[in-house]
């Protein structure tokens, strides 16, 4: 093993998706998500969602990958309230709503969405402390 010591750790995570539409991520992630804009790099959008987690929009045809379907990728969100949550979404009558669902073994209450190119959004409340 090298013994070299290790470089301090991120300050920072940021998982990148890919657009077709930029324009209409971004206002779907401002306007339904409620998502500050962070980082704005032209082509590349940088929203905080919480802490030190972000999540960055970028227009494919400038980006190192291409938008493509299937959207192997889910962003997963916990929230305080995810009831409230879902019927916000529901009036919303966004895509790929999913009933709302108790899964005990993870500890979790949670749905899905769709954003407008497909990307699967999870999002979760915990049921017990811990989980």
């Amino acid at each position: 093993m090298n013994s070299m010591a290790r470089p301090e750790g991120p300050t920072l995570g940021i998982t990148f998706l890919y657009y077709r539409d930029l324009p209409a991520a971004m206002r779907f992630y401002t306007e339904v998500m409620g998502l500050e804009l962070a980082i704005d790099q032209g082509w590349s959008k940088i929203y905080k969602i919480t802490g030190a987690s972000h999540l960055g929009l970028v227009d494919e045809a400038r980006g190192m990958h291409r938008a493509a379907d299937p959207k192997p990728v889910q962003i997963c969100l916990r929230v305080p309230d995810v009831a409230a949550w879902h019927s916000y979404i529901e009036a919303l009558a966004l895509p790929g709503l999913s009933p709302l669902r108790s899964n005990d073994a993870l500890g979790i209450r949670a749905f899905v969405f769709l954003d407008p190119e497909g990307y699967q959004i999870e999002v979760q409340s915990a049921l017990r402390e811990g989980a």
